[in-house]
């Protein structure tokens, strides 16, 4: 129920942060003017009795945020790796978010197992550990299949975890509608539409089954990449609340410190996470679009390990092109040519001046070229961006969310093992090897022959197409009189040319 009641969870959110002390920690981390400090002192100190007293033994703002529930815990956890947004400390502190919250009794996740496999944990593993992580949405245990002797990764979904995500999400769409209430402005930046996407991507990462199936994939995609490895589904030993794995056995990526004693090199890695991340966006259209630390191992022999994929992200081919276009406009410093593409793909309304747009793009990507990656703020650049898409008018993009957060979020994780890592270098190869093979003389055949592989499927429909034109033809009065279903007008010619292409198609044995 998206209605006022909703006020007091928000209030309860400001309160909770000044119960637990990271009301402090929040201002001092985003170095908030006087202004706002004053305003959240006086708007947070009368309502602090109703806030959620939390964890004692937690940072301040883990112990907010845990208190507050799993909507904020994700958050969280996308902020955790943004040490250059919200600071070293406070990034560590939120780092606890990504596998180190408190787990619920084994013996509960022995009984959801049960209930869902239908059979005694003992009569299908061996050995059952203790909880190794645990998340906002399910905790890990350690297992070994009795048949096999395999160990596996052993995912349960907290109970109670839909009830209380909708809660909070609930609250997050009322504050939707309020800004748009108060700030019209705010309309253009749709954030009803964001919260609705991210409600439907963490509703499906609680069902392990979509999980198991998108490993499944990514798999199947990923298979060939060099340094790169995920743990497969067992499908026998899954379900909707209960997802069974191999085990993947290596050293975290966030702690750089034991990577290095380990002689990996951790420049490399960084190169390596942001490489993979946009090869599978770009050249699959599928990705793993949760990637924090907590989601990433490093393999004895350097291969990078990706785990955890109930949220993945997909673009379709068209958007992939224009996404490697504009990238590679900017790794070029081309901003003319990112202007032009974002116009040609209607991203920016005809009526801005494309030039006065290409400027803008400017002013955001020269500071990044030749300066040393420590002294670049991401806070402010993305601050930037902002105002230029506000300038010129520019929709947020619902489908690019995951995209786009996915890309900050391995940005972060790469600066964290590199924190001089000039992310447009990394990009370039493989943007570059997209460009060549998705524009040009081959792509064009590709897509051809794709066209006539369609049209060669819809080739036994083309006699009825091609009658249906030469009788409204010859029949003008009575085709415009005649109660039918709409059809679009088709030209003659293009009726003969695409007949003409079906046929084609299946001669050569497209169709």
């Amino acid at each position: 129920m998206r209605g006022p009641h909703n006020i007091l969870r928000l209030i309860r959110t400001g309160a909770t942060f000044e119960r637990t002390g990271a009301m402090e920690a929040v201002l001092d981390a985003v170095e908030a003017p006087v202004r706002v400090r004053v305003a959240a002192r006086v708007l947070g100190w009368p309502f602090r009795w109703l806030g959620y007293k939390g964890d004692p033994t937690l940072p301040p703002i883990t112990r907010a945020i845990t208190a507050l529930g799993p909507a904020y815990i994700k958050f969280g956890q996308i902020m955790s790796t943004r040490a250059d947004v919200v600071g070293p400390e406070l990034a560590g502190q939120l780092r606890m978010l990504q596998d180190r919250l408190p787990p619920f009794p084994t013996d509960i996740a022995k009984q959801v197992i049960a209930s869902e496999l239908r059979h005694p944990v003992d009569e299908i593993f061996s050995e059952f550990s203790e909880p190794v992580a645990a998340a906002s949405i399910a905790q890990v245990h350690r297992a070994k299949l009795r048949h096999s002797g395999q160990e596996v990764a052993v995912k349960v979904v907290r109970p109670g975890i839909g009830a209380a995500f909708r809660r909070d999400i609930d609250a997050f769409h009322f504050g939707a509608r309020f800004i748009e209430m108060l700030s019209p402005g705010t309309r253009r930046l749709r954030p009803r539409d964001v919260v609705n996407h991210f409600e439907k991507t963490v509703i499906g990462e609680q069902d392990l089954r979509l999980e198991a199936a998108a490993a499944s994939e990514f798999g199947e995609n990923t298979a060939t990449d060099t340094g790169f490895q995920i743990p497969l589904p067992h499908w026998a030993f899954s379900s909707r609340s209960v997802l069974t794995a191999d085990w993947a056995e290596g050293l975290p990526m966030g702690d750089r410190d034991a990577l290095i004693a380990a002689g990996h090199d951790t420049t490399a890695l960084a190169r390596k996470v942001m490489q993979l991340f946009l090869s599978h966006a770009l050249r699959d259209g599928f990705f793993h679009a949760d990637m924090h630390h907590g989601n990433l191992k490093v393999a004895a022999n350097g291969d990078v390990i990706a785990y955890d994929f109930g949220i993945m992200g997909e673009i379709d081919e068209y958007t992939r092109r224009i996404y490697a276009e504009i990238l590679y406009g900017f790794i070029q410093r081309d901003y003319r040519r990112v202007a032009r593409v974002h116009f040609e793909a209607g991203y920016v309304p005809r009526d801005r001046d494309e030039a006065a747009f290409a400027r803008a793009l400017r002013a955001v990507g020269e500071p990044i070229f030749g300066a040393d990656a420590s002294r670049i703020s991401m806070a402010n650049l993305l601050s930037y961006l902002f105002e230029v898409t506000e300038r010129f008018g520019m929709p947020t993009r619902t489908e690019l969310i995951l995209l786009q957060r996915t890309m900050v979020v391995v940005e972060g994780v790469a600066r964290s093992l590199d924190p001089q890592l000039n992310i447009w270098d990394a990009a370039k190869p493989v943007v570059s090897d997209y460009i060549k093979g998705s524009i040009g003389p081959k792509a064009a055949l590709q897509d051809l022959t794709t066209v006539v592989q369609t049209l060669g499927r819809y080739g036994p429909l083309m006699p009825r197409i091609v009658e249906q034109a030469l009788w409204e033809r010859a029949h003008p009065e009575e085709a415009r009189l005649t109660v039918v279903q709409p059809k679009p007008s088709v030209p003659l010619w293009l009726v003969a040319v695409l007949a003409l292409a079906a046929g084609a198609g299946i001669g050569l044995g497209l169709g």
